[in-house]
């Protein structure tokens, strides 16, 4: 098991890779992460995810407390993690960020055709697309709540994206699978249209999937 010190380092990682990759800008996006049975290490409102340093995460509860004497509040968008937490035992790590082609479907009312792409469809499943919620308040959560189970990458319509996952390594790559796959079909879309594997080879991968 990492200790704090390791998971606070991944967070670190994760972050500097969101920004690099412009899945972030500005002091947008965050990550939370579940340490333990009742511990969230969680990035800090109003900070470029690019710089942070680990003295600027924000350790609490499951209940939202506090802990220790950290210099920083926590995102405001924290409420929807610690609700996904005590629903879903088997996700330890949250991210949320705009990657702009994943955002782009969002934004226009479409969800992304992972059915074009093998890996898609292993390493995402199926993405449904959350009706809009205001950040940082329970109308968010009430729309993903509907989509919890069974999904653990989400499109939220006019906002941006939500991947989940046992580690925060695997929630990043999920994430950054998602813009991948969104920029593909994008150009596919460009170059004439998409091609869908068939229900059969969907069912295999997503088998593939669940394992």
């Amino acid at each position: 098991m990492d200790s704090l010190d390791d998971i606070k380092q991944k967070i670190l990682h994760v972050c500097r890779r969101l920004y690099q990759w412009h899945m972030v800008d500005a002091t947008g996006g965050n990550v939370s992460v579940r340490f333990g049975a009742d511990r969230v290490i969680a990035t800090p409102t109003g900070m470029s995810k690019g710089f942070l340093q680990a003295d600027d995460l924000v350790e609490l509860d499951l209940e939202g407390r506090p802990l220790g004497r950290g210099k920083r509040t926590v995102t405001s968008e924290i409420g929807l993690y610690l609700r996904i937490f005590q629903a879903r035992p088997d996700v330890a790590a949250a991210i949320h960020a705009h990657p702009p082609h994943a955002t782009a479907f969002a934004v226009t009312g479409r969800t992304l055709a992972t059915d074009a792409l093998p890996e898609s469809v292993v390493i995402l499943g199926k993405v449904p697309l959350v009706p809009y919620g205001t950040p940082g308040t329970d109308e968010l959560y009430n729309e993903v709540e509907k989509f919890l189970p069974g999904h653990d990458v989400f499109l939220l319509a006019n906002h941006g994206a939500l991947t989940l996952g046992k580690d925060v390594i695997e929630a990043y790559h999920r994430m950054e699978c998602l813009e991948h796959t969104a920029m593909i079909l994008s150009l596919a879309e460009s170059l004439g249209g998409i091609n869908r594997l068939n229900p059969e080879q969907v069912a295999t991968l997503l088998s593939i999937h669940k394992k």
